[in-house]
């Protein structure tokens, strides 16, 4: 049995009821196409990111740094998703810098020695496109005062509210969700600048996938945008569209952390 684990947007009950049935179409599409192996329902026992290195992976959605670090050339690319949120330009997505809603920091360089939130090291919404935004303004490969990490955007946006740290880079998407669902979470903060964009976070499969297995599962994607009965589904994730990106497009994040990492060292 293949695993299919899509959890990097399951901030609440309606986009993890809507991921459910995003999945249930797709399900029943491959099995009408003969994929066989396929799981009657999303993995919930394997963590997101270790989803991604398994054999048997068929379907996952990663962070688009990893997908171009450490998964390069070990999984397969399937497509990135479009979404309609604040943020997103076609396929490309970027973060939004926030701090607390009393504070008195208005601009990037008001942020300078002060202490930031990063969801991982790792995370291109959360680190990377964050040192982007901040790597024109070091001094001597210095910026921020203090990094702490807090494990989710949810996490970076307590930390900020809470006042462990001044500032945060959050996903457009992550924020536009927890604006729509868990609205009191982001009551007292405000954005005051946003990052440069970025491919969005690429749905994937195993490295051993075959080429027809991926053209079933673009297949699948592409017939789920235009389901008319659907249409609930793809507002309540803000989903509106399937692009077929190479991994080339991928490959400025790498260039982008290369430049910018010095400058976010505290």
């Amino acid at each position: 049995m293949h695993l299919v684990s899509i959890a990097m947007y399951l901030t609440s009950r309606p986009l993890a009821e809507a991921t459910a049935e995003l999945w249930s179409f797709l399900r029943h599409y491959l099995l009408h196409s003969g994929l066989t192996g396929v799981p009657e329902t999303l993995d919930q026992t394997v963590a997101y990111d270790e989803a991604w290195l398994r054999p048997d992976l068929l379907l996952s959605q990663a962070c688009g740094y990893p997908f171009a670090t450490s998964l390069r050339g070990r999984v397969r690319l399937v497509a990135t998703p479009v979404y309609s949120h604040p943020g997103c330009d076609g396929p490309l997505m970027r973060s939004f810098i926030i701090v607390r809603k009393n504070s008195f920091l208005r601009v990037l360089e008001d942020l300078r020695g002060t202490t930031a939130a990063i969801n991982s090291p790792d995370s291109n919404s959360g680190s990377n496109l964050f040192r982007a935004a901040v790597a024109p303004l070091a001094r001597s490969g210095r910026f921020f005062g203090r990094i702490i990490e807090t494990g989710s955007h949810g996490g970076s946006i307590a930390a900020v509210v809470e006042g462990r740290a001044e500032s945060a880079a959050i996903d457009c998407i992550a924020l536009e969700n927890i604006r729509r669902f868990d609205t009191a979470l982001v009551e007292d903060i405000r954005i005051i600048a946003e990052t440069p964009k970025a491919p969005g976070l690429p749905f994937i499969t195993s490295g051993d996938t075959s080429s027809q297995t991926i053209l079933l599962l673009r297949g699948a994607l592409h017939a789920a945008i235009r389901e008319p009965s659907l249409a609930a589904m793809r507002a309540t994730l803000g989903l509106v569209d399937i692009a077929l990106l190479s991994e080339a497009d991928y490959e400025p994040l790498l260039s982008m952390a290369g430049n910018a990492l010095p400058q976010l060292r505290a």
